[in-house]
Formats: C-alpha cells, sequence, structure tokens
C-alpha cells in the first residue's frame, strides 16, 4: 500500500479561532496535494503558553469530546478522506494533559495519546500544566497505515519509538513546539533535534514524520523563537523533505509501506532483540533493585 504523508508548520496566533482555520486551510492545502495523514504541530490551537507559570491557561484546557478542534477535525477527516492526528490541552477531571486524538479517514475518534515525557527548562515549563501521560505508547490501525505517534519531548527517548514499533507501527509521528533556548542564545539545538529522530527512524527501519510551528513568542519572562524545520524521514533515517526556520510549510512524501516492511523484516533489528537483556532499561539508574 502507498500512503502520502505531510508535514507542516505555521506560526500561531492569540487567536485560537484563527490558529484553527489556518489549520483548516493548511490541512485543505495538503490533502489537494494528495496526502492521506497529515500532522499539524504540537497545541497549535493557542501559542505555547508553557513559556511560563501562569494558572490561567488551565482555563484553554478541554475535555476531547468538548474541544473544537478535535470536532473541526473529524468533520475535515470525513470530508477529505485524511486520516489528522490532533494536539490539545486536555482536561480529565481535575487533571491536565498534553494530549493526541487519533482521528480516522471517517471521523471518528480511535482512541488519545497522554505525553509520557514531560518537560521543565526556561521556556517549556510544562511540569506546571501536565500531568505524565498514563495510557502508555499507543498505535492506531487508520485507513492508510498503522500509526505511531508521541509528542515533542517524547521524540528525544528511543524508548518511545522503539515501543511504538514493537506494537507494531509503520510510520512514526511526532507534533511538537520546539526552538531557542531562552536562558542560552548560543544554543541552536535545531540539527541535534532532527538528528535524533533520525536515528529513530534508521533504528525502528520506519519513515517519520515531524511538524514543529515557527514565528516568535513573547511570554511575561521568556521570548522563544520556534525554529521550524519540520521534516520527512524514509526508513534509513535520511531526509525526504525538509522546511526551513521560519516559512508555513506543506511537505509531502508518498511512502511504499510494504516495500517498506519487507524491507524491515529482511534488515533483522527486531529478530534479533535481546530483551531479556534489557532489564537497565526498566530502572532509572542502570541497577536492578539492591
Amino acid at each position: 500500500m502507498k500512503t502520502t504523508v505531510a508535514a507542516t508548520q505555521f506560526a500561531c496566533t492569540d487567536d485560537r479561532e484563527k490558529n484553527l482555520a489556518t489549520a483548516e486551510r493548511v490541512i485543505r492545502a495538503a490533502a489537494k496535494q494528495g496526502a492521506n495523514i497529515i500532522l499539524i504541530q504540537e497545541l497549535f490551537e493557542t501559542p505555547y503558553f508553557c513559556k511560563e507559570h501562569n494558572p490561567d491557561y488551565f482555563s484553554l484546557a478541554l475535555p476531547i469530546e468538548e474541544n473544537p478542534a478535535v470536532r473541526k477535525f473529524q468533520s475535515l477527516a470525513r470530508e477529505l478522506n485524511v486520516v489528522l492526528p490532533a494536539s490539545v490541552f486536555e482536561r480529565e477531571g481535575n487533571a491536565f494533559y498534553n494530549t493526541v486524538a487519533m482521528v480516522d479517514a471517517d471521523g471518528s475518534v480511535l482512541g488519545t495519546y497522554r505525553k509520557a515525557h514531560i518537560p521543565e527548562s526556561p521556556g517549556y515549563h510544562e511540569k506546571f500544566y501536565f500531568s505524565p501521560g498514563d495510557t502508555g505508547f499507543k498505535v492506531w490501525k487508520t485507513r492508510f497505515g498503522t500509526l505511531g505517534v508521541a509528542i515533542c519531548w517524547d521524540q528525544w527517548f528511543p524508548e518511545s519509538a522503539r515501543a511504538m514499533a514493537l506494537l507494531g507501527a509503520e510510520i512514526l509521528f511526532y507534533p511538537t513546539a520546539i526552538g531557542a533556548e531562552p536562558q542560552d542564545p548560543g544554543i541552536d539545538s535545531r540539527d541535534h533535534w532532527q538528528r535524533a529522530m533520525q536515528g529513530h527512524s534508521a533504528s525502528n527501519i520506519m519513515p517519520l514524520v515531524a511538524s514543529n510551528r515557527i514565528g516568535t513568542e513573547k511570554g511575561e519572562r521568556w521570548t522563544v523563537t520556534y525554529y521550524g524545520s519540520s521534516f520527512i524521514t524514509d526508513q534509513t533515517g535520511a531526509l525526504l523533505q525538509q522546511a526551513d526556520r521560519s516559512n508555513e510549510a506543506i511537505l509531502t512524501a508518498t511512502l511504499d509501506l510494504e516495500a517498506i516492511r519487507n524491507y524491515r523484516n529482511a534488515w533483522g533489528v527486531f529478530r534479533d532483540r535481546r530483551p531479556e537483556l534489557y532489564g537497565p532499561l526498566l530502572t532509572l539508574d542502570g541497577h536492578t533493585k539492591r
């Protein structure tokens, strides 16, 4: 089966409805280019509010079934016959999560993934807002392939990608919001960011799609310029498409999932795994209980 994927990027404003309209415009344009699965960036409904601690932002969170972005994506998916992972700020009871709702091409929500790894650093104060995800890593059998989706900081952890691969993912997707490190303007993590995910793609022998935001967003203390550079890899980790740092973009690539599966099976990386030796991965310090 051949599937066309799209990575996208755009700048967000303080107007939630305007951001949703931008996402719709980008999705429609990607679908017109033949995309079957379209990835929009992390938390696209608003500016990235985690730049500082501000309890007012908890009011942005909604239950999945009440979220206007999820509803809009369901309508677009049905109309355009596309799969749309939707990155949203979820409220469930008195808990808050950074969540992806997986919308299949018939408009149904197949389930949700809640971000497992929650960062805490200048300009990226997510631990104030989000509880660690409790869903475990997830994959979904969609109309256009079996997809694994994790979120931003998850992309730095090879365990996330490997878990999704073991669960049967055929393509890995990462919506993200990353840019400058405001405490040190000398840090530019763009290439490191890309190489980490290219490694996941290569090690698991499957394509990967990453969508980042662009633009400069000012907070009360920190100002962050997001470096875009959304990209798509092939099954060896090589870049097929890459956006620039500052312009809105839609990238597409057509993937032959059957041919990639045959290549992955022949390579033997899953055949030759030794899970009985991987006990240190189940600990924080590499040691079993003393």
